[in-house]
């Protein structure tokens, strides 16, 4: 059954506070079960040391912040990271996680040759911090008010025309066999929505899963579920980009075993320890924490970055927890962004700033009209184009359409003007990655 209602989050002190003791592990070599690495992952967890120093999905609540993306009211006023900062000009906590910033995007190279970025201010796996009560200040435009609910009743526009339903079976739907994760594979394989399962590293990562035929305020899915649950291999981490309903599915989540490494938002922790998993790490804009890798040589590193998006899963949550992506890079320094929701902005010349080498971007097409509702939040096909330009990465994976109804536009508008954007950009096809709905891709430089 599909969760109705929850408690929103105890209240938190304003400030963080972390905790400082413990000693550093020596990692074994985990092997290639999933209760292996999961033992590896555990010692991490146990002592690592930590730096010095009626919300429904984004449909049924309009999951977004109407109008052009503007500074916040409140701009300039104090964070959780103990420094003045403006919505939308959000300073990282630590300043040496700037490190990459005076890398260029010509002559990268290729992964084998760059190899993963030193990363300082690293973060303990699974431990417990205490947030701010509201991450309000990090939105780059103010949540939507009662003139703007009172429109969204009167124009009723949460759903496409009958005539925008028509293609419902024109929808790419071609589940396949999941690529064999062998060691060095970077693979890919959609699942629908924003749930992609991830091969990297030797692992096997799943982003915002949604294994549900329908979230609260929505109709039933369109395509289903591009890969069975029961065909998935073993899952080594989840990483979730934001609570709202169609990326946080209780439902999927209650399947996973309790000792699955979940890499989730600032102030979204408490949600799953509620629900009793016992290697939770959140993170704040701009940090990381890292795996071992599958074979035992190396990690994979799990960053978190900012998006153009909120948060809400209660009448009174608004904003409680954090939102933003993930970069995943493996051992050899390939990087997958994915970007979670976002509204286009300012974030991405910065994720691509800092990371100049993404051979991977899961971008957001759908779910974006009517405009004056959802522009804030939701990247349109053109803009999406132009974050994926903004960002410098090799290849786009669109992502967030053909899976549930949250918007008014035609259900096949979506990839017919991204692939119009994409050929006036006048990149090689091949760089575009539309899957299926069940397709995978293998990354192969």
């Amino acid at each position: 059954m599909t969760e109705q209602t929850e408690q929103p989050p105890p209240t938190s002190p304003a400030a963080h506070t972390r905790r400082t003791t413990g000693t550093s592990p020596a990692l074994t070599p985990a092997h290639r079960s999933a209760a292996s690495r999961a033992g590896a992952a555990d010692g991490a967890l146990r002592g690592a040391v930590p730096p010095a120093g009626a919300a429904a999905g984004d449909g049924a609540f309009g999951g977004t912040a109407p109008g052009a993306p503007t500074p916040a009211a409140g701009a300039a006023r104090g964070g959780g990271n103990g420094g003045p900062r403006g919505a939308g000009s959000y300073s990282p906590a630590h300043p040496d996680l700037a490190a990459h910033e005076g890398r260029s995007h010509t002559g990268a190279g290729t992964a084998a040759e760059r190899g993963p970025a030193p990363v300082t201010g690293l973060r303990p796996l699974g431990l417990t911090r205490r947030w701010p009560r509201s991450f309000a200040d990090r939105l780059t435009s103010p949540l939507p008010g009662v003139r703007a609910m009172a429109r969204l009743a009167r124009e009723g526009a949460l759903r496409p025309a009958a005539a925008g339903l028509k293609d419902i079976p024109q929808l790419p739907f071609a589940p396949g066999t999941l690529p064999e994760a062998e060691p060095g594979t970077v693979a890919v394989t959609w699942a629908g929505h924003s749930s992609w399962i991830v091969g990297i590293g030797e692992l096997t990562v799943l982003t915002d899963p949604v294994w549900s035929r329908r979230i609260l305020g929505t109709p039933a899915r369109l395509t289903p579920v591009g890969v069975r649950w029961e065909d998935l291999p073993p899952v080594d981490a989840v990483v979730i980009s934001h609570n709202h309903y169609d990326h946080l599915d209780a439902p999927t989540i209650a399947r996973l075993p309790r000792r699955t490494p979940m890499f989730v938002p600032a102030g979204l922790g408490g949600w799953f320890r509620r629900r009793r998993f016992t290697r939770v790490t959140e993170l704040d804009w701009w940090e990381t924490a890292e795996l071992p890798a599958g074979s035992g040589v190396g990690s994979v590193r799990f960053e978190f970055v900012p998006a153009h998006h909120w948060s809400k899963r209660t009448l009174t949550d608004s904003c409680h927890s954090l939102w933003g992506g993930w970069i995943l890079t493996d051992q050899r320094g390939r990087q997958v962004y994915f970007s979670g929701d976002t509204g286009y902005g300012h974030w991405f010349k910065e994720i691509g700033r800092r990371h100049p080498d993404i051979d991977l971007a899961m971008l957001p097409i759908g779910a974006y009209a009517p405009r004056w509702w959802l522009s804030a939040v939701h990247t349109d096909p053109e803009e999406a184009v132009q974050a994926f330009e903004d960002l410098g990465a090799r290849n786009m994976a669109p992502m967030h359409w053909a899976t549930f109804v949250l918007s008014s536009e035609p259900v096949m508008e979506p990839i017919r003007r991204l692939l119009t954007a994409w050929e006036h950009t006048g990149r090689p096809r091949e760089q575009l990655w539309d899957l299926p709905v069940g397709g995978s891709r293998v990354l192969t430089a």
